[in-house]
């Protein structure tokens, strides 16, 4: 008999969905995460430790975030139980209906997908930025739509945040953590309320932020699935009644065997893409696995332009990380289909001296209190305005194993070969809106070189590597996300995505997820 029904690997945006569902059908499920369980007491922000992820020594060193770098593509991962909900801006939006119409399973239409963006939409507690709590990034970006003659094109993104009405720029010392109100979600956990204080890509401290661990994955806990954090899996083997998962306990520092009779990889797509050439090619357990694999990745056009207002106060660390967009996804631009977001970072110089601020140690001293007096005035990012976005690039990376200098015999390295002129168009197309829009509201703005000489990209929102088809000669996985030649092996994340959406993509992978769990028995 096997250990569980199901065991699913990672606890993204597909997988803590798929356990969700798949518990609240009755399923023994498992939940394996490669990270951490975080907490607010020990986000990186606050310890100031444990930033990084590194997939060379992950035993050692296995924190908030994982960095990629493939030459001229560079990706950025989450690590954590609730996966890319612990980084991600908090967008939650649909694709295009016309994004279905080509290069997707012919079950797959905007119409099938729609009652699960709602059903996702309810689960994340959507909402937009309420009109009193406008940032200035906000208006900036509402500004420059009217002046450029696109002011129906601007509008709010909807957020996976709790926000209070009540709440405004007003108060004394707005972002203090005071005026968060407390609440208790549909699934039992506590909350607050957005402060507006930036830090939504580093751990939300009031947790206003609606990431996965605090939703699906509390409904899959409540219905008896186990999350087990710090277990990364390395290898898939079918056997008789389903498969053996080769698994590291990462803290306990040994290596484990586990079964189940359905196994569910969601491991984002630049992990379930590895976990699977690495079964084929590798350790040779999945020898079928299509000719596919690996191929049609794409970045999604993520693209920063940063741009400097002499005269006008931006103060990008401040409000949601992004609130709002201008839609030129029509191709109306030269043909360039590309979604312009604002961008926002955490004030990460603010944190480490309200820390400061709190340390007997340092907070009578005369530097300290000095710095406190004149830290509202000193910002250096508050006349900054990131202009950020996504384009529909086409799919031009492919991954594979490849040999490393050291050790040549082996194909054991992950490599990805990326040609950047399937992306050139649309991300040029963002790139010289970025600059219009700036020109147009009066600031200062340069192409950033790493583009404009190197051609090189990073992303925060890889799509594809284990692309959702209706035949193994043109994909990896069906309509449902399960593997062509393996029967009850299952890939649902962003891998799955087949086409670049040009714009933030969580909301269609969970409603993927809602998708094929909803049509597995």
């Amino acid at each position: 008999m096997s250990d569980f029904d199901t065991i699913i690997i990672g606890s993204g945006f597909g997988g803590a969905v798929m356990a969700c569902r798949l518990a609240e059908k009755g399923a023994r499920v498992l939940v394996l995460e490669r990270g951490r369980r975080w907490t607010p007491n020990d986000y990186p922000s606050v310890s100031k430790r444990h930033w990084l992820w590194d997939e060379q020594a992950p035993e050692r060193r296995n924190g908030w975030l994982d960095f990629r770098y493939f030459g001229d593509m560079s990706v950025a991962l989450g690590a954590g139980v609730g996966g890319g909900s612990l980084i991600y801006a908090n967008v939650s939006i649909e694709a295009k209906p016309e994004t279905f119409e080509k290069g997707w399973p012919a079950a797959i239409r905007y119409d099938s997908l729609k009652p699960h963006y709602d059903t996702v939409g309810q689960m994340m507690a959507v909402q937009t930025l309420p009109e009193n709590q406008l940032t200035p990034r906000t208006r900036l970006m509402q500004e420059a739509a009217a002046k450029i003659g696109a002011a129906d094109r601007f509008s709010l993104v909807p957020q996976a945040v709790t926000f209070d009405p009540q709440w405004h720029y007003g108060l004394e010392r707005p972002h203090d953590s005071r005026h968060s109100k407390t609440w208790i979600n549909a699934q039992g956990r506590s909350q607050g309320t957005c402060i507006h204080c930036g830090n939504c890509d580093i751990g939300c401290p009031v947790q206003a932020k609606n990431t996965l661990d605090l939703n699906y994955l509390a409904d899959a806990e409540r219905h008896g699935a186990q999350v087990r954090a710090l277990h990364q899996v390395r290898c898939i083997t079918p056997v008789a009644g389903g498969y053996e998962l080769q698994v590291r306990d990462l803290e306990g520092r040994r290596d484990i065997r586990l079964q189940a009779e359905r196994v569910v990889i969601s491991a984002g797509s630049v992990g379930s893409t590895e976990l699977l050439l690495r079964c084929r090619d590798q350790y040779r357990t999945l020898p079928k696995l299509s000719a596919m694999l690996g191929k049609g990745w794409t970045s999604n056009g993520d693209f920063l332009t940063p741009a400097w207002y002499a005269d006008r106060e931006i103060s990008p660390t401040r409000g949601p990380t992004i609130s709002a967009a201008i839609d030129f996804l029509d191709g109306s631009e030269g043909g360039a289909r590309f979604f312009v977001e604002d961008g926002g970072f955490p004030d990460l110089l603010g944190n480490l001296m309200e820390k400061g601020s709190r340390h007997y140690r340092l907070r009578n001293t005369r530097a300290a209190r000095a710095l406190m007096r004149t830290s509202d005035r000193s910002d250096p990012a508050r006349r900054l305005m990131p202009w950020f976005g996504q384009a529909v690039d086409e799919p031009g990376g492919e991954f594979s194993l490849g040999r490393r200098w050291l050790t040549p015999w082996r194909k054991d390295r992950l490599k990805l070969a990326w040609d950047y002129r399937k992306a050139e168009q649309a991300v040029q197309g963002l790139a010289d809106m970025h600059i219009k829009l700036t020109e147009a509201t009066g600031g200062e703005a340069t192409t950033p070189a790493t583009w404009r000489w190197f051609r090189n990209l990073v992303t925060p929102h890889p799509l594809g590597g284990c692309n959702m088809a209706d035949t193994a000669a043109q994909g990896v996985v069906d309509d449902r996300g399960e593997v062509f030649g393996y029967p009850n092996l299952f890939v649902m994340d962003g891998a799955v995505v087949p086409t670049a959406l040009g714009l933030n993509p969580s909301r269609t992978i969970a409603a993927l997820a809602e998708q094929a769990a909803a049509r597995i028995a």
